[in-house]
């Protein structure tokens, strides 16, 4: 009896041990965690970042809470991460694709912002590094009162944006640019210049693998003739492998002999023993 009473106790004591755990007090953080999933032009940009509050304190002064001239980590917490999927301009300055932890210096009328690339979330690591960008933009009042830190994309155009920094009554934006522009008339050009030499191949490739024999042939002979006078010897083989189930064995052989002669040329033995193989396997 007094063994069942002890075991009892015991499971009744682990129990009201993982109930107080599982019930451990979570409070409001001082300064939550945000980020912004956006895109500039073409470009996705992400920011992680952490937003404290005024709370009735004096921000950006000699005295403040973030003094005139000094490092601040744009932030709380760990250091402000920004994320450019594809490379951007800053300040004019161009900044690879990739991640950056963003430190700036406030100053009376302007902010100095600093990029560097990511390594850490300790801000403090990058204080006495140099940054890849710094670039200095006007402060200026912001339109009301904002109580927590916030970092914002506004004034999209078709190739750039701002990011925009407010806090208590002061904000600054730092251009970003990107070549959206150049991209959208490269693809135009593209598109309006018809399929090239790859597209009409890959189309082939697949239409060959997939039934279409007669339409595989038409895309494959213009394939090789946008080659010139510098045919593929990889597109020419598949113009043979189309003739071969096509039942054209003469013009299949003289593909293979193409393609094997081209590879030749350009060193791929592999391309000239497969060429060779369907010739045998075609002509005996």
């Amino acid at each position: 009896m007094r063994k069942q009473v002890l075991t009892l106790t015991f499971a009744l004591f682990a129990l009201l041990l993982t109930t107080s755990l599982e019930a451990q007090l979570r409070t409001t953080p001082a300064s939550p965690s945000a980020k912004v999933e956006t895109t500039i032009g073409l470009t996705d940009v992400h920011i992680e970042y952490s937003r404290p509050g005024v709370k009735g304190r004096k921000i950006f002064a000699l005295n403040g809470l973030v003094p005139f001239g000094q490092v601040w980590r744009t932030g709380a917490n760990q250091a402000t991460k920004i994320t450019f999927g594809g490379d951007v301009m800053i300040g004019g300055e161009e900044v690879p694709a990739g991640s950056y932890a963003v430190l700036s210096k406030p100053f009376t009328t302007e902010w100095e912002v600093m990029f560097f690339p990511y390594e850490t979330g300790n801000w403090g690591s990058y204080v006495d590094k140099t940054p890849a960008v710094t670039t200095k933009v006007k402060s200026m009042a912001s339109e009301g009162k904002v109580e927590a830190f916030t970092i914002d994309v506004q004034n999209y155009t078709l190739d750039g944006a701002d990011i925009v920094m407010k806090w208590d009554n002061t904000m600054v934006a730092v251009p970003v640019k990107t070549n959206a522009k150049t991209q959208i008339m490269a693809s135009i050009d593209r598109i309006m210049a018809g399929p090239g030499m790859n597209d009409y191949y890959n189309a082939a490739s697949f239409l060959h693998e997939n039934g279409d024999k007669e339409k595989a042939l038409e895309y494959i002979n213009k394939a090789v003739a946008m080659g010139g006078d510098n045919p593929r010897y990889w597109m020419v083989r598949r113009q043979g492998l189309i003739l071969v189930d096509m039942g054209m064995k003469e013009k299949a052989t003289d593909a293979f002999n193409l393609s094997a002669e081209l590879a030749e040329k350009a060193g791929n033995m592999d391309y000239v023993r497969m060429n060779e193989k369907s010739i045998l396997e075609l002509n005996y």
